[in-house]
């Protein structure tokens, strides 16, 4: 029996996949609440910002008001329906908790740095009038329409389409657009502004590379219960794909950087998106398409710091009930 074989297996016992399992049981205990973040400790910085670095911000909180809830909608749309193991679906419902709690946070951080009313309704309106952000928006709602009328995998191209949706979602949405916008809150904090965002995006970068954890977990089984699956044209479709991705994100980038601020370029960003693709094609089995860098030192360090703020802040606000071992090890 595969994993994608048509049906709705109900119970856990005997159990098929006992990582995916245990994958939801370290999601519970990554548990964090949007009211353990202080938004408003960041109202000093934002008002000494200068207008290019004003004209980041917004656009970056603009993209924040929908991109989780995309996810969340293909996560339900999609996935939950044709991952044919309850283990699986469990951690798919954690999921869409975590999403669920990340949009939450960024209701907040909009309603927070983003006080006047008409200043907010452009911001959660971004797809529909800032074209950076419906380019973005648009890619996410293609990938989503290319398996919505597909009611079970019956066939391998069913599958292969799955397949698709899945990876461009934890690789291209969740792996690189979410990754560029980490990029930035953490060039901000590397100069010393709205920490309390950065500390708050910690938490979502946790859940983030979790999510990205599974979804390829999730590859690695399909690829060993249906290797025939994992062809030259599923390789190149994959890296297409992610080429558009970098495309769209890099569009994004120049919408808010213009012609640079220090230490955040166009060129600069241009690397990392390639650096953060040929990271994701590694981890499925694929050549790299740019052999990129990382440009960003601040980026770099970004593990040193999540650690410095573990032993900071009281423990609960990483794990709860720990059981085991945390890992700082995420690429980016």
């Amino acid at each position: 029996m595969s994993l994608l074989d048509p049906g709705l297996d109900l119970t856990l016992r005997p159990m098929r996949y006992p990582d995916f399992y245990e994958m939801f049981r370290a999601a519970i205990r990554n548990t964090w609440t949007v009211e353990e973040v202080d938004l408003s400790a960041d109202l000093p910085d934002l008002a000494r910002l200068g207008a290019g670095e004003r004209h980041l911000v917004n656009r970056l909180v603009a993209f924040f008001a929908t991109g989780d809830t995309i996810v969340a909608n293909n996560l339900v749309l999609n996935l939950y329906r044709h991952l044919n193991a309850p283990e699986a679906r469990l951690y798919l419902s954690r999921q869409l908790y975590e999403e669920a709690v990340h949009v939450q946070f960024y209701l907040t951080l909009l309603d927070t740095y983003l006080p006047d009313p008409v200043d907010r309704a452009e911001a959660f309106a971004a797809v529909e009038h800032i074209g950076s952000i419906r380019a973005k928006a648009e890619f996410c709602f293609r990938w989503i329409d290319s398996v919505s009328d597909v009611p079970e995998l019956g066939t391998a191209e069913h599958r292969r389409a799955f397949l698709l949706n899945l990876i461009c979602f934890a690789a291209c949405i969740e792996g690189l657009f979410f990754y560029g916008a980490f990029a930035y809150v953490y060039w901000l904090r590397s100069r010393g502004l709205l920490g309390a965002l950065a500390t708050g995006t910690n938490w979502v970068f946790r859940d983030e590379s979790a999510h990205m954890a599974f979804a390829f977990a999730v590859v690695d089984v399909v690829r060993r219960e249906e290797p025939e699956l994992f062809d030259d044209r599923m390789a190149a479709e994959v890296t297409a794909m992610l080429d558009e991705a970098v495309e769209a994100e890099l569009q994004f980038a120049r919408d808010l950087c213009g012609d640079g601020l220090p230490g955040m370029t166009v060129a600069d960003m241009r690397e990392y998106l390639r650096y953060v693709a040929d990271q994701r094609l590694a981890r499925l089995d694929l050549p790299p398409a740019y052999g990129a860098r990382n440009p960003f030192g601040f980026m770099a360090l970004q593990d040193v710091q999540e650690l410095a703020n573990f032993f900071e802040r009281r423990v609960t606000a990483y794990q709860v009930a720990v059981g085991g071992s945390v890992a700082f090890d995420e690429e980016f």
